[in-house]
C-alpha cells in the first residue's frame, strides 16, 4: 500500500474552499443583483408615473379660463399639482410601509 501524500489532502482542501467560497458569495451577490436591479427599475417607473401624472394634473388646470386672469391665478394650478405629487408620494410611501410590515 502506498501512503497518501500530504499535497494531496491539502489541494482537496483548496478545492472544497474556493468551491465553498464561489457558491457562498457568487451566488448570493447576482441574487443581490438581480434585485436590486428590479428595485432601480421600479423606481424609475414610479418616478416617470408620478412625473407625467403631476405634468398632466398642471396642464389639466392650466386649460381652465378661471385660473387665466392675474400674475396670482396663474399659480393656482403650479400649487395643484404640487399638492397632487405630495398625495401621490404620500399614499405610495403609506403602500410600502404595509408591505415591509407585511414582509416581516
Amino acid at each position: 500500500m502506498a501512503s497518501p501524500n500530504p499535497f494531496d489532502g491539502a489541494r482537496e482542501i483548496q478545492g472544497l474552499l474556493v468551491s465553498y467560497a464561489k457558491q457562498e458569495t457568487i451566488a448570493p451577490l447576482k441574487q443581490l443583483g438581480r434585485y436590486l436591479g428590479f428595485g432601480v427599475v421600479g423606481a424609475l417607473l414610479l418616478f416617470l408615473g408620478s412625473f407625467f401624472v403631476g405634468l398632466g394634473v398642471l396642464r389639466l388646470m392650466q386649460t381652465f379660463e378661471v385660473f387665466g386672469g392675474s400674475s396670482w391665478a396663474s399659480t393656482v394650478p403650479y400649487i395643484i399639482a404640487i399638492v397632487a405629487l405630495v398625495i401621490i408620494l404620500i399614499v405610495m410611501a403609506q403602500f410600502l410601509s404595509r408591505a415591509k410590515k407585511r414582509v416581516r
